[in-house]
């Protein structure tokens, strides 16, 4: 049987989520519905990917009986609300990245899934991808010997998109862009809480992070090092450096195709889309959609790849980012 998908949202990245699915098999994937608060613009979005149901709100998506999983793309601002909705009405849920908007959030939807029994995942993406599935292996076995140092960096200038910039809607550096560095050090030292966390940024006038540097301080001496930026371009590569080599993940580090390790370089290449896409790599979000078959075929509540107690450790990093930076939302006083 295939996995049904119901989409909550008819933006962007439901469309790259789209065009992503039409590269895995029919038999194993399909989308049968759409939901919009608009019914016209769910309409037009289900026309243009073939999907045969349209919904112009999502509470009739929550009660659709003929979905296994729905995902989650609407703004993060809405994620816990929208979220909850889901989950009490018992569906499984892949929720975009950030899962929500501070750590709080983020253990409500937690908690309400254990208390519905339903999968739940942050739709870390970037974990699916081969590229990081060879890194993993490479640590385990040790392949650079002791791990010593993780170094992240992204930076995009989207100074012009809203949704980057204004606070109401969530924006900021760091929970956009710069979630994918701090996942990849976590990744690195297997979801382990750092001893100490300093971080310093600069704000634009709206109140949201512009520019973000953060120091990690793990055990047994490992450090991390981070730079996120929604205004200037940055390397977007990762590199985990060891007592007997190194290991490069070439931008984007969070969609990434090429990997380096001693100076060896081996491309993991990505399907070409049917349709124009609107982020860089996005067919790679075939990889997040056939790892929650898996788990849904083997009845799992949770990614081993992005486990839940790692999400609500990533937010609560953030949250501790925020503080120290000076960024405080709405969501932080509720």
């Amino acid at each position: 049987m295939a996995t049904r998908w119901g989409l909550c949202g008819a933006g962007k990245i439901s469309h790259d989520f789209s065009v992503a699915m039409k590269t895995l098999p029919p038999g194993d994937h399909q989308i049968a519905v759409v939901a919009s608060r608009s019914l016209e613009r769910a309409q037009e979005f289900a026309k243009k990917h073939g999907i045969p149901k349209a919904y112009g709100s999502y509470e009739e998506l929550a009660i659709d009986p003929d979905i296994d999983i729905v995902y989650i793309g609407v703004l993060h601002t809405q994620h816990w609300k929208v979220g909850l909705l889901f989950l009490k009405a018992g569906k499984n849920v892949l929720c975009e990245k950030p899962f929500a908007m501070n750590s709080r959030q983020v253990q409500d939807l937690v908690a309400e899934a254990k208390r519905s029994n339903v999968f739940l995942m942050e739709a870390i993406w970037s974990r699916c991808f081969p590229v990081h599935a060879e890194v993993r292996r490479l640590l385990a076995e040790e392949a650079v010997g002791e791990v010593k140092l993780v170094k992240a960096y992204f930076g995009s200038p989207q100074l012009h998109i809203p949704r980057s910039v204004e606070k109401e809607l969530g924006g900021g550096a760091l929970l956009d862009i710069g979630v994918y560095c701090l996942q990849f050090v976590l990744m690195v030292f297997r979801g382990e809480r750092p001893l100490s966390i300093q971080a310093s940024g600069v704000l634009l006038d709206s109140g949201v992070d512009e520019s973000v540097v953060v120091a990690l301080k793990f055990s047994r001496n490992r450090m991390a090092f981070c730079a996120f930026s929604i205004s200037a371009h940055l390397p977007n590569d990762a590199v985990i450096c060891g007592t007997e080599g190194s290991i490069k993940v070439l931008g984007p580090m969070h969609c990434p195709t090429t990997l380096v390790v001693n100076d060896k370089e081996t491309e993991y290449p990505l399907p070409e889309p049917c349709l124009p896409m609107n982020f860089t790599n996005s067919t790679g979000l075939r990889y997040e959609a056939q790892e929650v078959r898996q788990c849904l075929l083997k009845g799992l509540k949770e990614s081993p790849l992005m486990p839940l107690a790692e999400s609500v450790l990533l937010t609560e990093i953030m949250d501790e980012i925020r503080k120290q930076v000076g960024v405080v939302f709405s969501q932080d006083n509720q």
